[in-house]
């Protein structure tokens, strides 16, 4: 239970007792009452219910800095409570008095409530505290009287003038910033206070001009005010609700809003990550590359030139390719395709021919400008270089053909010779024949496929699908 809720359960009882206590001695005489009596009735129903209103409201303005001019709202409520309860000729002489604050604290609720202050106004108030009782007290006799109505005349005027004013004040206000809520607020606030208006100029005039009619028809104008009281009390309990309602939806806005900052930072923080992994990956890369191609690089072209051994030299100038061709992949720079077809195209005819195998070689029909990747380079290279081992080694050919075409975003290469084809024993099974496994997994890791077709005495034919 919060603190206002416990408030308020702590003090219920006594607040439903004070109603009791106020309406008990109408109820008691319920089977001779009057339109007078009814009108007692109810005002004492309205004194409990603004008693309980003050207490709320007094809570509300306690918790909410937004809401301290509700105190001038729960002063001029528990004026008229305690207003009502003197009417014994004993407790006349603070009628005066009270009727001055109530004025006091409605003039500057209202006023306030449009942060429209003057000190001038405050200072009136003040003074006039002072001066309506002091006036009521030195003066004598028959006088009183008519000096009491005179001052209530005047105070209720002045009520009448702070309600018009702060009317007048809202529809500035909707002239100089249109908005709907305030319009609305104008409307809820030309329904309570334009009744009450007419209520107190009513009873003035009649008190002045009909006494025996004023004293029938006042009971039932004077419940106009408390009725107004009630209604601003529910109007700023209603607004702190929604005030409440408003600043949740706020919060779960900043709340999104903040997850989505935090979203956004993490994917940023990712992506840095990311990027700077990958500089620290592209230098590493570059160093091994410079240091191959520095060193081993060196070791071997030594080991070319000078060995005195054929096969030692031939086997050192292929290690020497291979090496070459992982420093490329290792650079990480792309390959114009037109670049790639030239290069393959030299080497695998030279191959082929050294090995009196003819080679027919078919470039794609038309002109292509696209870029290999250099990892894709690399292994398209040692496939390609695998094929070409495969005829020179085991297929007996006589003759291949070697093609290429870009196709629907695809780079295909198709390698087909005329020899016996791949041994019967491996039929059923051609991944485990001739590096076959390993050109797959290659053409895997391009994202492609490497498709092999083969039978005895029909030759073999691979074909190599990449996206560009």
């Amino acid at each position: 239970m919060t603190v206002p809720s416990a408030f308020l359960a702590r003090r219920l009882p006594l607040l439903l007792l004070l109603a009791a206590a106020l309406l008990y001695p109408a109820a008691a005489e319920a089977h001779t009452l009057t339109g007078t009596d009814w009108a007692a009735i109810l005002r004492g129903w309205v004194a409990a219910m603004l008693a309980l209103m003050a207490t709320v409201v007094g809570l509300v303005a306690g918790l909410h800095h937004r809401e301290r001019p509700a105190n001038f709202l729960v002063g001029m409520m528990l004026s008229w409570v305690v207003l009502r309860a003197t009417g014994a000729p004993a407790a006349a002489g603070l009628r005066p008095l009270l009727m001055t604050l109530l004025v006091l604290c409605g003039v500057q609720y209202l006023l306030r409530q449009m942060s429209w202050k003057r000190s001038w106004i405050d200072h009136a108030l003040l003074i006039q505290c002072l001066i309506v009782p002091a006036s009521l007290l030195l003066t004598g006799g028959s006088q009183v009287g008519l000096l009491a109505t005179v001052w209530n005349a005047v105070l209720s005027l002045e009520l009448v003038a702070a309600m018009g004013w702060a009317l007048w004040l809202r529809r500035l206000r909707l002239q100089a910033a249109p908005d709907e809520a305030q319009a609305r607020d104008l409307r809820v606030m030309g329904l309570l206070l334009l009744p009450t208006i007419a209520a107190l100029l009513a009873d003035t005039v009649l008190a002045a001009v009909h006494q025996a009619l004023w004293l029938s028809a006042s009971p039932w104008l004077g419940l106009a005010l408390p009725l107004l009281m009630l209604a601003l009390g529910l109007q700023v309990v209603s607004s702190v609700a929604h005030a409440r309602v408003d600043a949740e939806k706020r919060i779960t806005a900043i709340e999104q809003r903040m997850a989505e900052r935090i979203a956004e930072v993490e994917r940023s923080h990712s992506q840095l990550a990311e990027q700077k992994l990958e500089q620290v990956t592209e230098r590493e890369r570059k160093r091994i590359a410079a240091d191959l191609h520095d060193d081993l690089g060196a070791k071997l072209l030594t080991i070319v030139h000078t060995s005195e051994s054929d096969r030692i030299s031939t086997l050192a100038r292929e290690a020497l390719e291979e090496m070459r061709l992982s420093v490329r992949g290792l650079t990480g720079k792309p390959v114009h395709l037109i670049d790639a077809l030239g290069d393959w195209r030299a080497e695998v005819v030279s191959r082929l021919g050294q090995a009196n195998i003819l080679a027919e070689w078919k470039s794609p029909a038309e002109d292509v400008e696209h870029t290999l990747q250099a990892r894709s380079y690399v292994q398209t290279t040692r496939i390609l270089r695998e094929s070409v081992s495969n005829i020179i080694k085991h297929s007996g050919a006589t003759h291949a053909t070697i093609s290429s075409a870009v196709q629907d975003g695809d780079f295909i290469l198709t390698i087909q010779d005329n020899g016996q084809g791949i041994p019967s024993e491996l039929d059923g099974r051609l991944d485990r024949g001739h590096g076959m496994a390993s050109m797959k997994s290659r053409a895997k890791q391009m994202h492609g496929q490497c498709l092999v077709e083969s039978g005895p005495g029909w030759g073999t034919v691979i074909r190599l699908t990449i996206p560009l």
